[in-house]
């Protein structure tokens, strides 16, 4: 712990002393939240409150159980049909968290004799569920094609599976997804996506990446979360029917897990609802970020209105932590994210915004980064 803290990279925890919002209470004093994954604002919806208050009157706290002894309930059932119509998939899994898909997806279906090709910059989980499948792992660097296809010809494999988020946690970048089914098909590998940071967020009805660029039937595996734009907490894959049968007879988390709380079900299938249905919710989110990113490149910082997660990169940890406290001195809620997180040397700033921020709120950001690079030059 002494040299982690003497590297800058010594973790704590924060608790908040509010429901999820624009606006927080941390340690006494209300900020401006830009930490949160909350991109639509529904963390703390009514209609989502409402809709987990009835079912918990119905089925209770807890499941007591995995889903294949006795944790099923209507609420699992109901939310997996509607997320499949959603995704337009013949099948949806859920899963208890994201982490728990990816490191229970992936062993499921690759092992050894298989190969899996991993963006460089792919999130934890799916690093850990590469590690967990025992099947060959070949790293291919960041976004490029092209040299996911030389490795794709070069590693001799009985099954290839490609893995890439389609929205860089970090970065905020798309996966080039479109050159990407193209590969894979052409190379008979199958393709698994990670939509986290996408679902609810692209797409004309709040589907993804998949869904924004015409692609989501020729994506074998897509993995969306609850616990983002939908406000809530679990995450599930829409597949075929057979793989989603398969998953549900191997996937370690799945099967092993006592079950999702039925209310947390039925907070995000009124959370799909509002996504799918409520068009200018995800209209507004929008308008911040092309607010946001025209603010930063006024400030002669890099930024695209890709996604709602903005890096405002300063390399080393002690600089990051730095800029992080001089943001919450000003009332800004906005955490240092440092290695292993981020290759060493890409220490930063990670600003995410919701629906929920205004354009005051998005504006005070903006002012206190002018005052941030007046401090350092």
């Amino acid at each position: 712990m002494e040299a982690l803290a003497a590297r800058g990279l010594r973790r704590f925890l924060e608790p908040l002393e509010s429901a999820q919002g624009a606006l927080v209470r941390v340690g006494g004093e209300a900020l401006i939240n830009f930490a949160s994954n909350d991109y639509l604002g529904l963390a703390a919806s009514p209609t989502l409150r409402a809709a987990a208050a009835a079912a918990l009157e119905q089925y209770g706290v807890g499941t007591g159980a995995s889903r294949l002894v006795a944790g099923d309930t209507v609420a699992h059932q109901r939310l997996e049909a509607r997320l499949a119509a959603f995704e337009r998939s013949e099948a949806v899994l859920l899963f208890n968290t994201g982490f728990a898909a990816n490191t229970g997806i992936l062993p499921a279906l690759v092992g050894s004799g298989d190969a899996v090709f991993s963006d460089a910059l792919n999130h934890a989980s799916l690093v850990d569920g590469c590690r967990l499948s025992r099947a060959r792992v070949v790293v291919y660097p960041h976004a490029d094609v092209e040299a996911l296809a030389r490795a794709l010809e070069e590693t001799p494999a009985r099954r290839k599976l490609v893995v890439t988020d389609t929205v860089f946690s970090m970065d905020g970048d798309h996966a080039p997804l479109a050159a990407l089914v193209a590969l894979c098909r052409e190379q008979g590998a199958a393709l698994m996506v990670d939509e986290a940071h996408a679902t609810g967020v692209l797409g004309p009805r709040g589907a993804g990446l998949c869904e924004e660029l015409g692609l989501s039937g020729q994506v074998d595996l897509r993995m969306g979360t609850l616990s983002k734009a939908f406000g809530g907490m679990g995450a599930y894959v829409a597949t075929s029917r057979p793989v989603a049968e398969l998953l549900l007879n191997r996937a370690r988390p799945f099967v092993f897990s006592t079950a999702l709380p039925a209310a947390l079900c039925a907070a995000a299938e009124a959370a799909v609802d509002v996504v799918e249905g409520d068009v200018p919710l995800r209209e507004k989110l929008w308008r911040n970020i092309r607010r946001f990113s025209e603010g930063l490149r006024a400030l002669g910082l890099p930024a695209e209105p890709r996604s709602a997660i903005f890096p405002v990169i300063l390399g080393e940890p002690e600089v990051a932590l730095a800029a992080a406290r001089h943001c919450r001195e000003r009332g800004l809620l906005v955490k240092a994210i440092r290695p292993p997180t981020v290759p060493e040397g890409t220490s930063r700033l990670r600003f995410c915004l919701s629906a929920a921020h205004t354009e005051g709120h998005i504006d005070v950001a903006l002012e206190v980064l002018r005052g941030l690079r007046g401090t350092r030059g």
